[in-house]
């Protein structure tokens, strides 16, 4: 099962936060080499569309550490109001899980 963790993304400001991504039976973190990392964001369960993407980094694969992120230019983009975001890991072996998900609050800007 995901995590829940809810994010507030300033808007027009950089964003980037790091994940411990571990196995939930044992609790110890998933060796990530050769893994693909997305995360998106959407208006709801229902969009069709991704309103944004973070960009993704593996940071240290071997304790499972990656992190997720936004330049200031792309956070400027996103109308201000309340989203819903999940980020998945791909295996070598093609197996998607889910990770972290739950809701993205976009703050507005004043300059």
């Amino acid at each position: 099962m995901a995590a829940y963790a809810e994010l507030i993304l300033d808007q027009g400001t950089t964003f980037n936060t790091i994940i411990t991504v571990t196995d939930d039976t044992t609790n110890l973190p998933v060796n990530v080499t050769n893994y693909v990392i997305s995360a998106n964001i959407k208006k709801s369960y229902y969009s069709a569309n991704n309103t944004s993407e973070f960009q993704t980094t593996i940071n240290d694969a071997a304790n499972g550490n990656i992190s997720i992120s936004m330049t200031a230019s792309n956070s400027a983009l996103i109308k201000a109001g309340r989203y819903l975001y999940d980020v998945k890991i791909t295996s070598p072996a093609n197996s998607i899980t889910r990770v972290v998900e739950g809701i993205v609050t976009v703050t507005p800007r004043v300059s």
